[in-house]
């Protein structure tokens, strides 16, 4: 061979490769990684078997709610029954013998009957809607809320007298009493357990 390759005498040139350092480099970052990822699992792998997870504190964990069934309730709202009622039934209408038929329904349906009357001059033709709950104020959580089954649209007013008889004035618009299905349903949501408040 000529050129600076050209052998002269006993000594012979050495050829070497030209030096990759881009190559090193990535290989040293390559094995960082694999190292770190080979730690990280090993970590994870003790974690699962010796419980690390229960020592999280536990405001890290999700805050969980009791079921409504779990959950507490308020006790059932006592309720007079229709048969410890006295009803007086008044017609402000000018429909006449009103009063004795619906008098006659809510003594079928469990109520006791007190007077059965046209009404006095202070409600006469003065009841525009179906009619009208009159007693006293202790009647307000108790007489009015059963009696109102009956007949939901009905006023409610309360009055000085210090009986526990309930006065139903019928009104313009009276046509009918609920169902004794609509009423014994009504009547059974209003005795029903109230749930308590959740504090989630």
């Amino acid at each position: 061979m000529g050129g600076k390759y050209r052998v002269t005498g006993k000594a012979y040139p050495r050829m070497r490769r030209p030096r990759r350092r881009g190559k090193l480099v990535l290989s040293a970052v390559a094995a960082v990684v694999a190292l770190g990822l080979a730690g990280w699992g090993t970590l994870q792998v003790v974690d699962v078997f010796t419980g690390g997870d229960k020592q999280a504190s536990a405001a890290d964990r999700p805050k969980t709610c009791p079921s409504p069934s779990a959950s507490a309730s308020a006790p059932a709202k006592v309720l007079p029954k229709p048969a410890a009622i006295k009803v007086n039934v008044y017609n402000a209408t000018s429909r006449s013998g009103l009063a004795k038929s619906a008098a006659d329904e809510l003594e079928k349906r469990g109520f006791v009957i007190g007077k059965v009357d046209n009404a006095p001059a202070a409600y006469d033709k003065k009841v525009p809607g179906t009619g009208l709950l009159l007693g006293a104020p202790t009647a307000a959580d108790g007489s009015f809320p059963v009696l109102g089954t009956q007949l939901p649209d009905a006023e409610r007013k309360t009055d000085a007298r210090r009986t526990g008889e309930v006065d139903l004035i019928i009104g313009t618009k009276f046509k009918a009493f609920s169902t004794p299905a609509a009423a014994a349903s009504a009547l059974s949501a209003l005795t029903k357990p109230a749930p308590a408040p959740s504090s989630c």
